[in-house]
């Protein structure tokens, strides 16, 4: 392994902390910037490459699990065994980190209920879907379509005022906003656009939406990315530790970065922004590929 190997790597942890969880979708980034571009399977090896991939997405869940870090003590059933500070307070009496608020209605249950559609349809599909999906053109086809379903949310979101905290979430929410997760298991759909797009439809805020999206997707990715470790164990090697370690860092210095400031920005951007990068992104790939 040498420094240009290495330098890969920290790029692709960038790629994915930066775009795990914005709805512009990691998997699509990743999979036309290292095919395009960074080509690491030149360096590792097809399998370990999507070893690496499944690392580095780990970085990224481990950084929602520090920013929401009281959020999944409480649904836990934590309290007791882990001595909290009180966060500070502005002066508006709001906390500086909203994500560690302690929560009042949102209950362990209601992330099982959201989590069900998706777990269910990716255990029948999975084979499916890592051998005919992974390609830029499908990427390119996800990345529109879910663009067109962000701009429909902000479009057509229900009239009046919406709910503004996670709190108030019902199961019926949880449970359609579960089944707007399943349409992300197309590559370049992207979890956190389809989730959160789906939550504002349902008459949610962006944030609260948001919110729920970056905590469902802590079971449901470090779930999958074990499964897929147990598959590869034996592709994990000294030699391309160094290169491991320098995605891994990357990938959770930015995922944490990017989660925070992301969740400060959505309910003041809403979704078309995003939308619209993608689009632009898509028909650029598209000129590149074709």
């Amino acid at each position: 392994m040498d420094f240009v190997d290495i330098l890969k790597a920290v790029l692709l942890g960038i790629v994915e902390g930066l775009t795990e969880f914005a709805p512009v979708s990691s998997t699509g980034h990743m999979i036309l910037i290292d095919d395009m571009w960074l080509r690491s399977e030149e360096v590792l090896t097809k399998y370990v490459a999507n070893t690496f991939k499944v690392v580095i997405q780990l970085a990224s869940v481990m950084a929602v699990v520090i920013v929401f870090r009281q959020r999944f003590i409480d649904l836990l059933g934590l309290k007791r065994l882990v001595r909290s500070k009180p966060q500070p307070l502005r002066t508006n009496g709001t906390s500086l980190n909203p994500a560690d608020k302690p929560q009042g209605h949102l209950k362990l249950t209601h992330v099982i209920v959201g989590l069900l559609p998706a777990t269910v349809l990716g255990l029948i599909f999975e084979d499916y879907i890592d051998e005919y999906l992974f390609s830029a053109q499908t990427v390119i086809i996800g990345l529109a379509a879910g663009a067109l379903l962000m701009i429909a949310a902000d479009r057509f979101a229900p009239k009046g005022p919406s709910q503004q905290s996670v709190d108030h979430i019902t199961y019926r929410q949880a449970l359609l906003i579960g089944l707007f997760q399943c349409i992300a298991m197309w590559p370049g759909f992207s979890r956190s656009g389809s989730t959160i797009s789906g939550g504002v439809l349902l008459g949610m805020s962006h944030r609260a939406a948001a919110d729920f999206t970056f905590i469902m997707a802590v079971p449901i990715m470090f779930g999958a990315s074990l499964l897929s470790l147990m598959k590869n164990w034996q592709y994990f090697t000294l030699d391309y530790l160094p290169f491991f370690a320098a995605g891994f860092i990357s990938a959770f210095i930015f995922a944490l970065l990017s989660i925070r400031f992301f969740l400060k920005l959505i309910n003041r951007i809403k979704l078309v922004p995003f939308a619209i990068y993608r689009l632009v992104l898509a028909a650029v790939a598209a000129i590149i590929i074709f």
